[in-house]
């Protein structure tokens, strides 16, 4: 393990030194360099995870496919959401953006007194274990994620931004990343504070972050995949998700309003809050109103159709 650790520390000097450096140099931004090396973590691990993404669930997508691939292009769409979101393009809006604000909060809040939770200090001995740690910001962050993912079928406003992700009817491993920016924008934006709330240590929020991005590709790979009757309540997998994104929903009980298999990746918070639906099959996926004969909405068939639209909608204009 720290062979590898060692690997990707070298691997990350080598990429800024011999790229992101002389970028910052020549366009003027010298003084940026300490947080353009954390980018550049970020974008290197981006790398990783597309490889990943290609290498090995590629092969499984072509040894055991849930459907035939039919409609390449809209697969190319999410593509470019997953590079966006991967390779660190997201991830620097949101440096100029929103983390200057929360920092500037929590210094204002460390001013009069506040401080994050530390959980990892709860109980000394236990919770300052590493990997005992890990575990419980994954359950957090997880819980959060199931919270924010049923507001985001609740309300009709955030069901317009997210209906981009539901509108993918050729759903892949590529799939994960196609959201409407600002619904991104969002999200992120609560789980940094979550973070901060929290007093997540740095290194472990980038392996919440990794190991959630790569069970949601995974999951929404279009694979004939399930981990039995007792791994698919541990784990959230391909067939419990595709599920959540199935278009053979009744109208009742669609769209906004309803729904199951919210968990992104521990199933217990369905079970808990009897949202859970188990053996289901693998179904068809999309929006239920893309399937009407007449009325039919768009929901874009390019990327910035995709961005447009759900603003629309997010304003009763579509």
């Amino acid at each position: 393990m720290n062979n590898l650790i060692e690997l990707f520390d070298d691997a990350q000097q080598w990429l800024f030194e011999s790229l992101v450096q002389p970028l910052l140099f020549h366009t003027g931004l010298g003084g940026m360099i300490e947080d353009a090396y954390t980018g550049t973590m970020w974008l290197l691990i981006g790398i990783l995870q597309i490889i990943l993404l290609v290498v090995v669930f590629g092969t499984l997508q072509k040894l055991r496919p849930a459907e035939p691939v039919v409609d390449r292009r809209q697969i190319r769409i999410d593509i470019v959401y997953t590079l966006i979101h991967r390779l660190g393009i997201f991830k620097l809006v949101l440096f100029f953006s929103i983390q200057p604000l929360w920092n500037e909060l929590f210094g204002q809040a460390h001013v009069l007194g506040f401080s994050p939770l530390h959980l990892d200090e709860l109980w000394p001995g236990v919770t300052d274990i590493p990997w005992v740690s890990l575990v419980m910001y994954l359950l957090i962050f997880d819980f959060v994620e199931y919270v924010y993912h049923r507001a985001q079928h609740r309300y009709a406003w955030f069901w317009a931004l997210h209906a981009v992700h539901h509108s993918q009817r050729q759903m892949t491993m590529w799939s994960d990343n196609r959201n409407h920016l600002l619904d991104s924008f969002i999200r992120d934006a609560v789980l940094v504070l979550v973070s901060q709330l929290i007093g997540v240590p740095p290194a472990q929020f980038v392996l919440i972050v990794v190991f959630t991005q790569l069970v949601e590709s995974l999951s929404h790979a279009n694979v004939r995949m399930h981990f039995g009757t007792w791994g698919d309540r541990l784990l959230v997998s391909p067939m419990f998700h595709r599920f959540h994104h199935s278009i053979e929903y009744d109208e009742s009980t669609a769209g906004p309003a309803h729904g199951h298999n919210f968990s992104v990746l521990f199933p217990v918070w369905d079970v808990l809050f009897g949202t859970a639906k188990f053996n289901t099959g693998y179904l068809p996926t999309g929006v239920h109103d893309q399937q009407r004969q007449e009325g039919s909405r768009d929901y874009g068939q390019t990327f910035w159709a995709q961005q447009v639209l759900g603003i629309r909608r997010m304003f009763g204009r579509d």
